[in-house]
C-alpha cells in the first residue's frame, strides 16, 4: 500500500477538518456590510438570509455568503431594527450586522448574525435618497409636475393604491362622506405598494392612466394603515422619473409622518395620509363651489345694473324726444303760417294796388299759394316721419340690447349650473353652505337639474 493510501481521510474528516481550521484561524465576531438578496422566515421563528456584494455598476455581484439569524435573536433584532429606521428588513437593502462564521460538513459556510446596526441602514438610506434627488436634479426634470396647473374643479381622480389598502378604504369613505355633498369620480389602477413589485406596479398604473388621460383630472398614489412603514420602496429614481414627466399633477398620501419619500418630493403636491389627500380634493371643490357661486353673483349684479341703466337711458331717451318732436312741429307750424300770412298780405296789397285783378291772375295767385302750402306739408310731415323712424330705430337698438343683457343672465342662471352636476341642499328654503348649521332630524331639500328630493338628517359627520 502507498503511502498516499495511508494518509487517506473521509469527507466528514475533512469537512471537519475545514471547520476547526476556520474556527481556529477566524475565532472573533465581525461587523459585515452587505445587501440583503433573500430573506426568509420559517415556521420556529429562525430567519434566513442570502448577503451580496455588488461591484459599483449595482448590477454584478461579487461576493455571496449565506446568513441566520436564530429565533432566539431575531424578534428582538427585527423589533429594533424596525423602530429606529421606520423599515423592514427586506430584499434590496444594506444592512451592518455582527456575526461569526459557521461551517457546517452538510450546509457548508454561513454566517451567524447577533446583532444589527440600524443607523447604519438609515445613513444608507439617506445617501440613495439623495443620489436619485440630485440625478433627478441634473437632468432637469425635478419639478416639472409641481410646474403643471392645478384644475379648478378637481373631480375626476385616478387612484394608484392596493385595493385592500386600509388607506385606500378610509379615502373613500371620506371623500363619499363630506359634508358639502359634493360627487367624485374615482377609478383605482390595482398595483402592490411594498415589495419588490412596488416600482413596476406603479410604473404601469401611471402608463394606464396615461393612455387615457383625459378622463382624469388629477392622479392620488395612496397607502398607509396597520404596520407597513416601509417607505424605501417610494425612494425609487423610476417611479420618480415618471411622475416628473406624468401630464396630471400627482398628489401623494403614502402613509409616513416620520420623513418624506423621494416620489413624496417630486410630486405636485405631498401630504401624509390618504385622508388628508381626500381633505385637499374637498377643500379645491369648496373653493371652486364659492368662485363659481361669487362669480354668479356677481354677473347677476353687473347685468341688473346693465339692465336698469339702459332701461333709464330709453325712458330719458323718450322723455326728451317727445318734447323735441313737438318743438320742431311747432316751429314749421309757426313758419307756415308766416308764410301764409304774408302771402295773403302781399296778395291783398296787389289787388289794392292794382284795383281789378284779371280772374286769371287771381287763379294762379291761389293756385300758387294752395302750392306752397302742399309742399310745405310734405316737407312738415317728412320731418315728422323722420323723427319717429329716428325714435324708433334708436328704442329697438335699446331694447336690442336689454334683451342680450337678460339673455346673459338666464345663461348665467343657478339652474344652469345644477346641469353641470351640481347640487343645491336647503334648509326651510335658505341654501346652505356648512354642515354646522344643521341638526338631526332636520329635513332638508336637494335640488337637481331635474327636480328635487327631500331627505332628514340622521347623524352628522364632522370633518
Amino acid at each position: 500500500m502507498s503511502d498516499d493510501l495511508k494518509n487517506k481521510i473521509s469527507l466528514t474528516e475533512l469537512q471537519l477538518l475545514i471547520r476547526d481550521s476556520l474556527y481556529l484561524s477566524l475565532p472573533d465576531f465581525y461587523w459585515v456590510i452587505a445587501e440583503i438578496s433573500e430573506i426568509k422566515e420559517n415556521y420556529s421563528g429562525h430567519c434566513y438570509l442570502e448577503l451580496v456584494e455588488k461591484d459599483p455598476d449595482d448590477i454584478n455581484i461579487r461576493a455571496r455568503i449565506r446568513a441566520v439569524i436564530w429565533s432566539s435573536r431575531y424578534g428582538f433584532l427585527k423589533s429594533f431594527f424596525e423602530d429606529l429606521t421606520g423599515e423592514t428588513l427586506y430584499s434590496g437593502i444594506k444592512i451592518l450586522v455582527k456575526a461569526r462564521i459557521e461551517y457546517h460538513e452538510i450546509y457548508g459556510l454561513s454566517l451567524v448574525i447577533t446583532d444589527i446596526d440600524p443607523s447604519f441602514t438609515v445613513g444608507e438610506l439617506a445617501v440613495k435618497r439623495q443620489q436619485i434627488l440630485r440625478k433627478l436634479e441634473e437632468e432637469g426634470v425635478i419639478n416639472m409636475n409641481k410646474e403643471l396647473g392645478f384644475p379648478l374643479v378637481p373631480q375626476k381622480i385616478a387612484v394608484v393604491s392596493s385595493r385592500n389598502a386600509a388607506g385606500y378604504i378610509d379615502f373613500l369613505k371620506h371623500l363619499a362622506n363630506n359634508p358639502f355633498g359634493y360627487g367624485f369620480h374615482v377609478r383605482l389602477f390595482e398595483t402592490p405598494m411594498q415589495g419588490t413589485d412596488t416600482e413596476p406596479g406603479v410604473i404601469s398604473a401611471l402608463d394606464k392612466i396615461a393612455e387615457e388621460v383625459s378622463s382624469f383630472d388629477v392622479v392620488a398614489i395612496i397607502r398607509g394603515g396597520g404596520s407597513q412603514t416601509d417607505l424605501s420602496w417610494f425612494d425609487n429614481y423610476n417611479i420618480a422619473f415618471h411622475i416628473t414627466q406624468f401630464p396630471l399633477p400627482v398628489i401623494t398620501g403614502i402613509g409616513h409622518e416620520k420623513d418624506m419619500s423621494v416620489t413624496d418630493l417630486v410630486a405636485h403636491i405631498a401630504l401624509k395620509t390618504p385622508t388628508a389627500v381626500a381633505d385637499f380634493l374637498i377643500e379645491g371643490m369648496r373653493a371652486a363651489d364659492e368662485h363659481i357661486s361669487d362669480l354668479s353673483n356677481r354677473i347677476t349684479e353687473i347685468s341688473r345694473q346693465v339692465i336698469e341703466k339702459n332701461a333709464r337711458l330709453l325712458e330719458s331717451f323718450g322723455i326728451k324726444l317727445i318734447p323735441l318732436a313737438r318743438i320742431l312741429i311747432s316751429e314749421l307750424k309757426e313758419q307756415l303760417s308766416g308764410v301764409i300770412i304774408e302771402l295773403v298780405n302781399s296778395g291783398k296789397g296787389f289787388i289794392l294796388k292794382a284795383g281789378m285783378l284779371p280772374a286769371g291772375h287771381k287763379a294762379r295767385i291761389m293756385s300758387a299759394s294752395i302750392s306752397l302750402l302742399g309742399s310745405q306739408a310734405t316737407e312738415l310731415k317728412n320731418i315728422k316721419e323722420n323723427l319717429v323712424n329716428a325714435s324708433r330705430m334708436l328704442l329697438d337698438n335699446m331694447k336690442k340690447k336689454t334683451e342680450s343683457a337678460e339673455n346673459s343672465l338666464k345663461i348665467l342662471d343657478p339652474r344652469n349650473v345644477l346641469k353641470r352636476g351640481y347640487t343645491i341642499t336647503s334648509l326651510n328654503g335658505k341654501i346652505l353652505r356648512s354642515g354646522n348649521q344643521l341638526k338631526t332630524n332636520d329635513l332638508i331639500t336637494t335640488r337637481f337639474s331635474d327636480g328635487s328630493v327631500k331627505s332628514r338628517v340622521e347623524d352628522q359627520v364632522k370633518s
